[in-house]
């Protein structure tokens, strides 16, 4: 189960704080057990600093506590706040990128369940898809549903998100994905060759909705397997 600590800080000297957390960061580099680190200031009072550590579990966390390096950074995190800083452990009991509910549906009901005119309403007006298998590297929502649907009848493939990470506004995706050759696909004949491969994916959101997409497919891969080049 994720931990996350949340230490409250009393201090007029951020700055000190931010290079103690530079220090910390280089101190501990192939010790620390902690994964992400964020720290806050208050928006209302800027002496009211929080600093927020996540780890994958309280046991890491511990760990991570019991290195030297992180008492002594400590000792100096100490001196330099008014008072003295307080912790509040928490077990997480939810973590959702929200941003990644948006692009599963894309991925299980856009493209397996070939239900192209759903991206009207997970995509915003003014989407932009950029992927060199298409035949431009820029092209709008109703463009690429035309040139996706024709892969997605060539192919019928079913694509598997291996991976799905997110940050700010963006999410990428490690994807592989089967299917077989039972339509045209680029003036080819069908071939009735199974196919597979593997392909990366990021996407831009904004309001909950996907604005942008960067796709990158193992193309020679597919035509090989289609036997249109040789190797």
């Amino acid at each position: 189960m994720t931990f996350v600590q949340l230490i409250d800080c009393k201090t007029s000297n951020v700055d000190r704080l931010n290079a103690l957390m530079d220090t910390w960061v280089e101190a501990t580099q192939g010790k620390r057990t902690a994964t992400h680190s964020i720290v806050g200031q208050d928006h209302s009072d800027p002496t009211h600093v929080v600093e927020i550590v996540e780890f994958p579990s309280y046991e890491e966390a511990m760990r991570n506590s019991n290195l030297p390096e992180t008492n002594r950074i400590f000792e100096e995190l100490v001196a330099a706040c008014e008072e003295t800083p307080t912790f509040t452990d928490l077990d997480v009991v939810r973590d959702e990128q929200l941003n990644k509910i948006v692009v599963r549906r894309f991925f299980d009901e856009v493209i397996n369940a070939k239900n192209l005119d759903l991206a009207d309403e997970l995509c915003t007006g003014d989407y932009r898809e950029h992927d060199p298998a298409l035949s431009s590297d820029d092209v709008d929502l109703a463009q690429a549903k035309r040139e996706n649907g024709e892969i997605l009848n060539a192919f019928n493939p079913r694509l598997t998100l291996q991976s799905l990470i997110a940050e700010g506004d963006l999410v990428t995706c490690r994807i592989n994905y089967q299917g077989r050759h039972t339509g045209t696909y680029q003036g080819m004949q069908p071939t009735n060759r199974d196919v597979s491969g593997t392909g990366h994916a990021t996407f831009r959101c904004q309001g909950g909705k996907i604005a942008e997409s960067w796709w990158n497919w193992d193309d020679l891969g597919l035509l090989r397997q289609l036997g249109a080049v040789e190797g």
